[in-house]
């Protein structure tokens, strides 16, 4: 399934909407999402993309989503680039969890970050989850803002994730 969403560029006039098309991710998709990961890591040094040990979901990202009843979607440029992706699954009866918000540098501050928030949100509503929760890295401040004027709250303490970036992240909720 395909679904158009739209986004907005500056322009000589102001802005305009951009034409973005969201699908499920497939497994081919696989070298494409790291490479978006490696843009979005390049803004935060010490923050690396390794497949082979902490990104495994990622390898087949069709497949791992499907195998825990969850969806991970792609949203694909007018060119049919890959420039962001969110996920979700449900570890509880009445949870989600999002997973894997990026959205490529040239591409942020248009609104699009926002629009797969609420798309995950949707989801996990549609299939009676009542709260939802995320990890988020704390290098990603920008990101954690959006977070928090979407009505998440940042719950105390943090987890270490013993990872090639030393990632330590910051846990985040909202009820639905």
């Amino acid at each position: 399934m395909r679904v158009a969403l739209q986004a907005e560029a500056p322009s000589e006039e102001g802005r305009r909407e951009l034409p973005l098309t969201v699908r499920a991710a497939e497994d081919q998709d696989a070298q494409d999402l790291f490479g978006l990961l490696a843009l979005c890591f390049a803004d935060y040094p010490g923050c690396y993309v390794d497949p082979h040990q902490d990104l495994a979901d990622l390898r087949r990202p069709g497949a791992s989503f499907a195998a825990k009843d969850g969806a991970l979607w792609v949203v694909e440029d007018r060119r049919g680039r890959i420039c962001a992706c969110v996920g979700v699954d449900f570890p509880g009866r009445g949870v989600a969890e999002l997973h894997r918000l990026y959205v490529r540098p040239d591409m942020r501050r248009r609104g699009l970050g926002e629009g797969l928030v609420r798309l995950v949100e949707r989801e996990a509503t549609a299939r009676g989850a009542r709260s939802i929760f995320f990890y988020s890295d704390t290098r990603f401040v920008d990101a954690h803002r959006l977070y928090e004027r979407l009505g998440y709250r940042q719950c105390e303490g943090t987890r270490e994730l013993g990872d090639i970036s030393n990632s330590v992240e910051y846990r985040f909720e909202k009820t639905l």
